[in-house]
């Protein structure tokens, strides 16, 4: 954990905040996540340069080449079991620094056909993000365009993927009380200059899904999250009308339960989440098991979720990892294989993350996942 000092940096996000409460009382966990990442100017992802070492968190592609490769030939194999068609949308979700998508195209070069029918579509928010996947991609010989968000890319066949999107989506937050649920807010500490947790005063609405009370304990925290079963939702529907395949990957759990998941990152360390708006990742994680209902709902089939690393190995990490090590020093090669344990390694992230595929009704069953 950061000390108090650091972590009581004023932001001019959370002196906005304060002021908002201040004058219209508590706002949503999900409202605030919004603001702290998407704020137009001080918002995290508009504002700071998140990914890599000289950020605050790191992701698969960023750690091993292999990642985004054995992803790569995954969609060319999705793209045939497709029908091949001669014109399709590519499109990544949050393409941090583009070296997922960069790693995707070096990889389907094998199949010349593929790329040729393909045009890739980066949805994409943050300028200097687009900045730094510009610079990354535009030498990739293939169509690219950005997009706001996902209803903003063509109506076509598409391939979708999503690595480390949906767990930085809003999330609502509900605390099992004596008097039932109550839904946590943010608002001020009693001295009115810093935000503080605090719950609702009315019970929250019948409609949301909550658990029973009476089968959870007091001070029990359940979240949802209504953005990503909506991008979800509309990623199933698009699917389900024009063909294609999604492939999730992030970190969650396969059955829905209670836990307080919400946390902030910054440079690489735990951060309080209220603390320094708009300069530190939120995250939370993602539960896996009402994306599956999203989409079946939608009428779209569902393969998974599976564990990241049970994934990578039946993609062939193994074998791929010897192939690339061929030739190489001690050095480079005791890098490429600390980089594939990290991301397969049940002990790393290959038993946090999952991968979650979405596909069009009628598709075989993708590879990767048990049949």
């Amino acid at each position: 954990m950061t000390d108090g000092a650091t972590a009581r940096e004023t932001t001019p996000l959370e002196e906005r905040l304060i002021a908002l409460i201040k004058s219209r009382g508590p706002i949503t966990v999900a409202d605030y996540m919004e603001d702290a990442l998407l704020h137009p100017h001080d918002g995290y992802y508009t504002s700071q340069a998140p990914i890599g070492a000289k950020g605050d968190f790191t992701t698969a592609p960023e750690i091993s080449q292999i990642f985004g490769e054995l992803i790569g030939l995954w969609l060319v194999q999705s793209w045939a079991e497709m029908g091949s068609p001669k014109a399709f949308n590519l499109i990544e979700l949050g393409p941090g620094r583009g070296v997922l998508m960069q790693d995707i195209l070096r990889a389907a070069k094998l199949r010349p056909a593929f790329l040729d029918a393909a045009h890739v579509w980066l949805v994409e928010t943050s300028g200097r993000l687009r900045h730094e996947q510009q610079r990354r991609l535009r030498d990739a010989g293939i169509a690219t365009d950005w997009a706001d968000t996902f209803a903003d890319t063509p109506a076509a066949p598409s391939l979708i993927i999503a690595n480390e999107f949906l767990d930085c989506l809003p999330i609502r937050q509900f605390v099992r009380t004596d008097a039932g649920w109550r839904e946590r807010v943010v608002g001020l500490n009693d001295a009115g200059d810093a935000l503080d947790f605090h719950l609702s005063e009315t019970p929250p609405l019948q409609t949301l899904p909550l658990p029973d009370a009476e089968s959870v304990a007091p001070g029990a925290v359940f979240e949802f999250s209504d953005a990503a079963e909506a991008i979800v939702d509309e990623i199933a529907k698009s699917l389900s009308e024009h063909g294609g395949r999604a492939l999730i990957v992030d970190y969650g759990h396969l059955h829905s339960g209670v836990g307080d998941t919400l946390q902030a990152v910054r440079r690489h360390a735990h951060w309080p989440v209220l603390s320094s708006p708009g300069r530190a990742d939120i995250t939370a994680h993602v539960n896996f098991d009402r994306l599956v209902r999203a989409a079946f709902a939608a009428g779209a089939a569902a393969h998974g979720p599976v564990a990241q690393g049970d994934f990578l190995e039946r993609l062939g990490i193994g074998l791929r990892l010897e192939r690339l090590s061929a030739g190489k020093t001690p050095e480079e090669a005791a890098d490429l294989f600390a980089g594939a344990h990290r991301i397969s390694s049940p002990t790393q992230m290959g038993e946090l993350f999952k991968v979650l595929c979405i596909s069009a009704p009628g598709l075989p069953d993708p590879a990767g996942f048990p049949a």
